[in-house]
């Protein structure tokens, strides 16, 4: 089984998983935009008895599109995002995969909020595509 170690950019706040994400995916959202300020945001979803969590986090809550929403945990020295864990899907916690820090990280599988995506994004072609 296979481990992974994410963290904030000072190390302080992180996330140890076991076994493979159950999904990663990318959101070209406005609000994933604005909080990640790249063009789309790239998690990967764990079951919550996989991840160990070490550090102090702050929290932000945002209220989802839709209904539901998520509680971000980010560092509260750096500010660096870590993990979230979305209201509707309380079994899991998702990590930024850019916390990971592994450019041989598995392509996402899904592909969400495409009508806000930036012209020159391309994502997988296997991918599932949602606008």
């Amino acid at each position: 089984m296979s481990t992974r170690f994410a963290s904030c950019s000072c190390g302080q706040l992180s996330a140890q998983v076991t076994g493979d994400p159950v999904r990663v995916s990318i959101c070209h959202c406005l609000a994933c935009q604005r909080r990640t300020g790249s063009p789309f945001a790239q998690q990967a979803r764990f079951p919550r008895e996989n991840v160990t969590i070490a550090g102090n986090s702050g929290a932000w809550f945002r209220p989802g599109d839709e209904g539901g929403g998520a509680t971000f945990h980010f560092c509260p020295q750096c500010g660096a995002t870590v993990y979230y864990e979305s209201k509707d899907l309380p079994a899991f916690i998702a990590i930024p995969v850019g916390a990971f820090a592994d450019p041989g990280f598995p392509a996402p599988t899904v592909s969400v909020y495409e009508e806000r995506m930036h012209a020159w994004i391309v994502p997988p072609a296997d991918a599932e595509h949602f606008a």
